[in-house]
């Protein structure tokens, strides 16, 4: 199974003399780090022409227009129209920006700075593009105006993000992206890594900032996109996750809030995350689990996993290639595989030639669902499973897991997670920690039926 993945720089500065003398090398070397996108940013009248000048002559560079808020108090009506007009009708502008509030440096009066972000949050309403936000040492009036001037209508970036997590919550929870610059590296910045650490990565972007705040340890030297790699590095290690999941990850995200081209939007039968391979079979379920993110969303970690049909054997085995390089194979998808079990054992028995250690993740419904103990059925060819108990009583289930089978439903699971211990090694019941459930007495049903117990993010999926 190969894939190509690939970085967006969502805020990066390149049309000024910093590059008039390496422009296309440092283009390439961006290309050669895997930054196949990048947004430049206007940050005054002279830098958004500039801008829109660059995105028309390289296919691969948008931009996005508008005014600093150290500049605010130069602006005049005029100024106004002719952002908009840059704007208008033009498809490589994909946000108004920057712009924003600066109570650090106040190069400009603060009610001028507030007035003018207001009447960009505006524009950007009228026109249906995203903000570009900065922010620096304003974080309360900030989040005010946003709500006061209904930002969220359009949503955006607070680029260069350098709030706390409480604030970085409030953003999400406002429909809003934080962007990830090369302060993510400094020694000192132990807020922006914990941010990183509990914000969903479906919720990050990456940017350079360039030509300023490169990243370590070319801290203090000119900042270039081909930098994004090191800053993706960064959060990969902070997440848990690998390079290639960050990229794709990010990159879907950008793609998604800036209306950018997407690429490879095949759905996955075989999709990778960190050093696990997963196998997508099917998209039915035996359940409708109202925390479900299918609903919504077929993305996971990036990966389109809506099939266009139930894949046969030989386009599993297709999909998979080699998978020797992997730590285990897991069949889980964005529906119930234990729905497929001959498939699960007929690849299995494949995988198993190559001494791929193999788990299932399910909902323990396969029993009512075949109408036998399929346990058996698995001996020697699973070396894990893990199921969704979901709930310390038959109630909580079925109203969390809307399952078809009522009472039996929860029973069900509950049996299957004992008989499991019989045939497969390790046995796993998880549970999502939806807002108000009582995960708690779900951990001690686990432990008194003898297995093992995960806790798993609410709305965190993969």
């Amino acid at each position: 199974m190969t894939s190509k993945f690939f970085l967006i720089d969502t805020h990066a500065h390149i049309d000024g003399h910093q590059y008039s003398t390496d422009f296309d090398s440092m283009l390439q070397r961006a290309n050669n780090a895997g930054v196949a996108t990048i947004i430049t940013i206007g940050a005054d009248m002279e830098s958004s022409k500039a801008a829109c000048a660059l995105s028309a002559a390289y296919e691969n560079i948008y931009c996005a227009v508008g005014i600093h808020p150290h500049d605010a108090a130069r602006i005049t009506e005029k100024c106004y129209d002719i952002i908009q007009q840059l704007a208008t009708g033009n498809p490589k502008v994909v946000a108004i920006g920057e712009t924003g509030l600066d109570f650090f440096r106040d190069r400009s009066p603060r009610d001028i700075q507030e007035n003018v972000f207001r009447r960009f949050i505006r524009l950007a309403r009228q026109l249906s593009l995203p903000l570009i936000i900065h922010d620096r040492n304003a974080h309360a009036q900030l989040l005010n105006i946003l709500r006061e001037e209904n930002a969220m209508d359009v949503g955006g970036v607070l680029h260069c993000f350098s709030g706390d997590l409480e604030m970085a919550k409030e953003c999400v929870m406002m429909g809003f992206l934080l962007s990830i610059p090369g302060t993510i590296t400094f020694p000192g910045n132990e807020q922006l890594r914990e941010v990183v650490r509990k914000i969903k990565i479906e919720d990050i972007l990456l940017e350079t900032d360039s030509p300023y705040l490169s990243p370590v340890p070319h801290r203090g030297k000119r900042n270039e996109p081909a930098n994004l790699k090191i800053i993706a590095e960064k959060v990969a290690e902070l997440k848990g996750l690998s390079l290639e999941d960050v990229c794709r990850i990010t990159s879907l995200n950008a793609q998604r809030l800036f209306n950018l081209k997407q690429g490879d939007k095949t759905s996955r039968i075989a999709y990778s995350i960190r050093n696990s391979l997963y196998l997508n079979i099917t998209n039915r379920c035996s359940n409708s689990c109202s925390f479900c993110a299918k609903f919504s969303d077929f993305h996971v970690k990036g990966h389109n996993l809506k099939l266009e049909h139930e894949p046969s054997f030989l386009e599993v085995m297709a999909a998979i290639g080699d998978p020797s390089g992997f730590d285990e194979v897991v069949f889980c998808g964005y529906g119930e595989p234990m729905l497929r079990l001959d498939l699960i054992k007929t690849v299995a028995v494949e995988l198993k030639k190559n001494n791929c250690r193999i788990r299932i993740n399910t909902d323990g419904q396969a029993n009512l669902v075949h109408g036998h103990n399929v346990l058996p059925e698995l001996a020697g060819l699973i070396d894990s499973i893990s199921v969704s108990l979901n709930a310390a009583d038959s109630v909580t289930y079925e109203k969390l897991c809307r399952t078809p089978f009522g009472e039996a439903g929860f029973k069900s699971v509950c049996t299957f997670l004992q008989e499991a211990k019989k045939y497969i090694p390790q046995v796993t019941a998880s549970a999502v920690a939806v807002p108000g459930l009582d995960v708690a007495s779900i951990n001690k049903l686990a432990q008194s039926l003898g297995v093992e117990f995960r806790e798993r993010g609410y709305a965190e999926v993969g």
